[in-house]
């Protein structure tokens, strides 16, 4: 897995940067007259939430132009309030003219991971754990895992390489008994995992040494009973469609974990500004 480390963010930033400003750069901001004029600009919360990224937004703005004094108000895991300032920016008109929305783009999206997160995390207390998925934005997976972290979720595998995940689409393709005894020969220090979505499914593998049982797209009574079945052998985890209506009764049945997609792939930005 990568790890978010400065070297990280600065490829990262960097990258977004080019799709910003290739071949021609701002061509905007070139008609401003004093461009080169030092000047202070504020990043403010028009929301409540989670601040996350604030190392992010800093590089886009230290890389555009090296004048750049950052000074951040927060720190990244913050809980924020609507009009709070985030940071101040000191640095030449240009640089914060080119480099704002690429900033605020970072920050407004991992705060809103974070702040999602948070929202669930709320929902079910301390003694279930909200997980994301791999249904992350292409590339931003790191950024996104590291949110949801700061929201007080908990980070599934990272890739196909971590875990054994034995979902639906395998078992359509083979035996599931056969799967998850293969995995067990061959786990090598890796953690298995089994989908099922029924208690039939769960009582063909009872007795096999696996980790956790993934129960998708259950019924709460299903849901429930199986939780009870399983519980002395394996973690439990719930998954599918789950939403801030129904995790708290997902999280009724006792099961260890909820995995959420939507703390990735549907989180929606936290409204900031920047104010020259």
């Amino acid at each position: 897995m990568q790890k978010l480390n400065q070297k990280y963010i600065n490829f990262i930033v960097k990258k977004a940067l080019d799709e910003d400003l290739k071949p021609s750069g701002d061509i905007t901001t070139k008609l401003v007259k004093f461009n080169n004029k030092k000047i202070k600009a504020k990043i403010i919360a028009r929301q409540d939430g989670i601040v996350a990224g604030i190392e992010f937004c800093k590089k886009a703005f230290k890389l555009v132009g090296r004048e750049t004094i950052f000074r951040a108000k927060v720190k990244d895991g913050n809980l924020i309030k609507k009009n709070n300032t985030i940071a101040e920016v000191f640095a030449k008109t240009k640089t914060i003219l080119v480099a704002e929305r690429t900033a605020l783009n970072f920050l407004n999206h991992a705060s809103g991971v974070a702040t999602l997160t948070n929202n669930f995390v709320k929902k079910v207390g301390k003694k279930t754990k909200i997980c994301c998925t791999r249904k992350t934005i292409p590339n931003l997976r790191v950024i996104q895992k590291y949110a949801v972290k700061l929201g007080g979720g908990t980070n599934h595998r990272f890739n196909l390489s971590d875990e054994y995940l034995i979902k639906d689409n395998h078992i359509a393709s083979s035996d599931l008994r056969s799967l998850v005894t293969k995995a067990i020969k061959n786990k090598k220090g890796r953690k298995i995992t089994v989908e099922v979505d029924s208690l039939n499914q769960l009582k063909s593998i009872m007795g096999l040494k696996f980790n956790t049982v993934l129960f998708d797209n259950m019924s709460i009574k299903s849901l429930k009973e199986g939780v009870k079945i399983s519980n002395k052998y394996y973690e439990t985890e719930a998954s599918g469609n789950i939403s801030l209506k129904t995790v708290k009764s997902v999280a009724s049945t006792g099961v260890n974990r909820i995995s959420v997609g939507s703390i990735t792939h549907s989180a929606e930005a936290v409204d900031l500004k920047l104010e020259i």
